[in-house]
């Protein structure tokens, strides 16, 4: 009897771990504002950087007071759960300190201070490869906002390359990646379970695809020629408007408007794209550079206003929600970027606040079950300019951490069939 009851706390036990791992999820603070977190080094907008490279944070506080935030990083396993590492660790120096850089807004309608950080710095310096957690705290310890980051060292390196499915039924709408990992001073024993690939669509982990093993060897090479199983929505290229200029219309902004406190601007509606036939667009794949004409200081001289959104949409979305879509909040879903229906305008409406400057963005549904599509919208065509990443993670027999040795990138510019 006793046996039975402690089986039974068990299943119960192991239930609910992964329960109150989802209810944990942190959500930005209301007050906290374009979060930065990228390299310093390269010009790259994805929080990827080789080991003892600068990778630099910054945000903005809407509260204006000079509160102060201290960071903790924390090192985790290929699944972003905490890999029980001690800080010694992982770190030389604190894995928790307080962010001394920061500065007041100069000259804007909507006052803020503006923070940044540096990693590596005098206080700390990542000593391992590796998935890492950075947490802002405030005074009370409290979290404001969380994002992730990757540490790589060069101990292999990977090839991607780009085509054009080669399945019939998706051909016009999927591109599908390939790869080869290459690690001739690696001994690795066991490649279907030490070696853990991860590919990634415009830095965007929401889509990433995981799980993967080598389907050939080639010496000291893996080889992944996967079709089905590394495909994915080409989608179309992202929308853009640029608000450098805070007080005037510029492309893709029909009208500018001064609030009681902070300058509107009114985009151009939106029409759906699914029906139409693909148009090369030169975006920046989803993100954003903060800009203004009106200072010299981007980070502090850039102003905050209000962007109107405007969708006309005649597809049936029965079920689906629809929200704006990009870099900007970190590829979130949630109620500050959800588009509402106006019945009065047959239109879907949807305002964000940001700061000055040139942003993509792309309009998303997500269905009762949670799933996302980039392409009920927009369409998907396979000749869509898109980034591809692909992290190699290895979890070596016995290791106690994962590390991340190696990173390819590939664009489907030019599809290679």
């Amino acid at each position: 009897m006793l046996k039975l009851k402690q089986i039974v706390l068990f299943f119960i036990f192991i239930c609910v771990i992964p329960l109150s791992f989802s209810q944990s999820k942190v959500v930005d603070s209301e007050n906290i504002k374009t979060i930065i977190l990228r390299s310093a080094s390269t010009n790259m907008y994805a929080p990827i950087v080789r080991l003892n490279e600068k990778i630099k944070l910054s945000f903005d506080d809407l509260n204006a007071d000079e509160h102060d935030y201290t960071y903790k990083i924390e090192h985790c396993d290929y699944n972003w759960e905490s890999s029980n590492l001690s800080d010694s660790e992982f770190v030389d120096g604190f894995a928790e300190d307080r962010i001394r850089d920061y500065e007041n807004s100069f000259n804007t309608l909507q006052p803020y201070t503006n923070y940044s950080l540096t990693i590596p710095n005098d206080n700390t310096r990542l000593m391992i490869s590796g998935n890492y957690i950075i947490s802002v705290l405030n005074e009370d310890e409290e979290i404001v906002f969380q994002r992730r980051f990757v540490v790589y060292e060069s101990k292999t390196t990977v090839g991607v390359t780009v085509y054009k499915s080669r399945s019939i039924a998706n051909i016009n709408s999927t591109q599908s990646v390939e790869f080869i990992i290459n690690h001739p001073s690696l001994r690795i024993n066991n490649p279907k379970v030490e070696i853990l690939p991860v590919v990634l669509q415009n830095n965007n982990w929401q889509t990433a695809i995981e799980g993967l093993k080598p389907q050939f060897y080639r010496g000291t090479q893996l080889l992944y020629k996967y079709n089905k199983e590394t495909n994915f929505k080409a989608g179309n290229e992202f929308l853009f408007f640029d608000t450098k200029s805070i007080r005037n219309t510029t492309l893709n902004i029909a009208n500018v408007e001064q609030g009681p406190k902070l300058y509107h601007a009114y985009l151009y509606t939106n029409e759906e794209r699914i029906d139409d036939p693909y148009t090369l667009f030169e975006d920046i794949n989803g993100n954003f550079v903060i800009r203004t004409l009106d200072g010299q200081n981007n980070n502090t001289d850039a102003d905050y206003g209000w962007v109107h959104f405007n969708l006309s949409c005649l597809e049936n979305l029965d079920g689906k929600e629809i929200y704006i879509h990009g870099n900007f909040n970190n590829w979130q879903l949630n109620e500050t970027n959800k588009m509402i229906y106006n019945s009065e305008t047959g239109l879907y409406d949807g305002k964000l606040l940001l700061k000055q400057g040139f942003y993509n963005y792309q309009y998303v549904t997500k269905n009762v079950n949670g799933e996302i599509s980039n392409s009920d919208i927009d369409g998907s065509f396979y000749q869509t300019e898109n980034d591809y990443t692909v992290l190699v993670y290895y979890k070596k027999f016995g290791s106690r951490y994962t590390q991340v040795i190696g990173v390819g990138y590939g664009n489907s510019k030019k599809l290679n069939n």
